[in-house]
Formats: C-alpha cells, structure tokens, sequence
C-alpha cells in the first residue's frame, strides 16, 4: 500500500470523529448526560489522534497523483490548505476537550461553560474538515467538481 491508499484509508475517520464530538456534546449538554457529554469529549480526542496519520499522509498521498490526467497542483494545493486548518482547528477542539474533562472530574463550576465553548469550536472543525474533504474529493472526482456534468454536456 502507498501514502495516498494509507490516506484514502484515514482521512474520513477526523471528520466522522469530530461530527460524532459534536453531536455527542450537543446531546449531553442539552440533556445533561454526564456519559454523553464524556464521549463526546473523548470522540474529538479520538479523532485527532486519528487524523494526524491523515495528515502525514497528504504530502505522499499528492505526489502519488499529482502526474494523473485532469489532477492540479491548485486543487492538491488548496485541499492541503484546507485540511491543515480544520485538523489545527479539531487540535483546539480536543484540546479544550482534554481540559473540559479534567475540569468535569473536579466539578469544575465553569466546566459546562467550556464544553459549551468546545461545541462551538468543534463545530467549526467539523465544517472545516467537510470542507476539505470536498477538496480532496475534487482532486480524483472531476464528477464533484462544480460546472462538470450539467445538462448542457449530457
């Protein structure tokens, strides 16, 4: 297996793990599940330690396509660009998770304030991370691009 089959393999476990975050979160604060709202904290730890080998792998995962017909240097480009922000922006996230958990065990009185605080940023992770993924879709997709298949050309 080369880089971008290793890349292929990993790169949507950051953003299935920072939506399962979200949502976890969401249902645990709103509904004042302690369990919930642990999972959902520990979902974003998970999916970043899991999506660091996916970024390890992009530079690989590129110049194994790069030479393809109908592949970009500008669409490898900025789905690199974009996957970079969104995994700094999920290391915040799960940052403040790892905080928000110790916070929880010493029943922290600001601990729902800053899981409230790590919803919002995961969010924005997670928005990111699609984002990104749309790129990189766009790179061996030309399907996804925007403009490729109306009716016109059908």
């Amino acid at each position: 297996m080369n880089q971008a089959h290793w890349h292929l393999l990993l790169n949507h476990a950051p953003i299935f793990g920072a939506l399962a975050g979200v949502l976890l979160l969401l249902a645990g604060l709103l509904g004042r599940r302690e369990a919930l709202l642990a999972a959902g904290l520990w979902a974003l730890v998970l999916a970043t330690a899991v999506g660091l080998p996916a970024l390890l792998t992009g530079s690989g995962a590129a110049q194994v396509v790069k030479d393809m017909p109908r592949v970009s240097e500008a669409l490898i480009h900025n789905h690199a660009q974009a996957a970079r922000l969104g995994y700094y922006v999920l290391v915040g996230a799960a940052t403040l998770a790892l905080l928000c958990v110790l916070m929880l065990r010493q029943q922290a009185p600001r601990a729902r304030q800053l899981a409230w605080l790590t919803l919002v940023v995961a969010a924005l992770a997670y928005g990111l991370l699609a984002r990104s993924a749309n790129l990189g879709g766009q790179i061996h997709h030309p399907e996804i691009r925007e403009g490729f298949g109306t009716p016109d050309e059908l």
